[in-house]
């Protein structure tokens, strides 16, 4: 399997990070204060088994964000997308009736329904191949590389792999 194409994405976005890790430190310096310096946080502080569980929550989202990817494979046969770690999702070209490269409204990031171009799945930007199959079925892959994919979609469609 000779690979055309090969993306992999990750939340980079800086004000993402800054939002997510000064909601982490939140409770961390709730656990400092009412744990180690044995005050109380907050005017109606939670119980320490209560803070500590909260803490664990915010963290794991934190972990969380630090390992989602979304990889995109492309060659002669299949598109391959993994948002990991939710999904995989490989669609063959003869399943294929439509691929293009779209440009659409910012809707967030993540795993988007209910767009007009199906579920969109999306780490950043506003770029995406966008697949409708045979089936009517619709999906976005989101892209950093619209150019270099613009180039595989003329090529497929040249080849015929469509």
């Amino acid at each position: 399997m000779k690979v055309e194409f090969q993306e992999e994405q990750k939340f980079t976005q800086w004000y993402l990070w800054v939002i997510l890790i000064g909601v982490g430190m939140i409770p961390t310096f709730g656990i400092y204060k009412q744990l180690i310096v044995g005050e109380e946080f907050g005017d109606k502080p939670m119980s320490d088994i209560g803070l500590v569980v909260v803490s664990l929550f915010t963290f794991g989202l934190l972990i969380l964000f630090w390992f989602i990817r979304l990889k995109t494979k492309i060659d002669k046969n299949i598109i391959q997308m993994n948002f990991s770690p939710f999904l995989k999702k490989s669609v063959k070209w003869k399943e294929i009736k439509t691929v293009k490269i779209v440009k659409y409204e910012f809707m967030g990031y993540g795993i988007r329904l209910g767009s007009e171009y199906g579920t969109v799945y999306n780490t950043k930007g506003n770029k995406g191949l966008a697949i409708e199959l045979k089936t009517g079925k619709k999906f976005v892959i989101g892209t950093q590389k619209a150019t270099e994919l613009t180039k595989i979609v003329e090529k497929a469609s040249l080849q015929q792999w469509l």
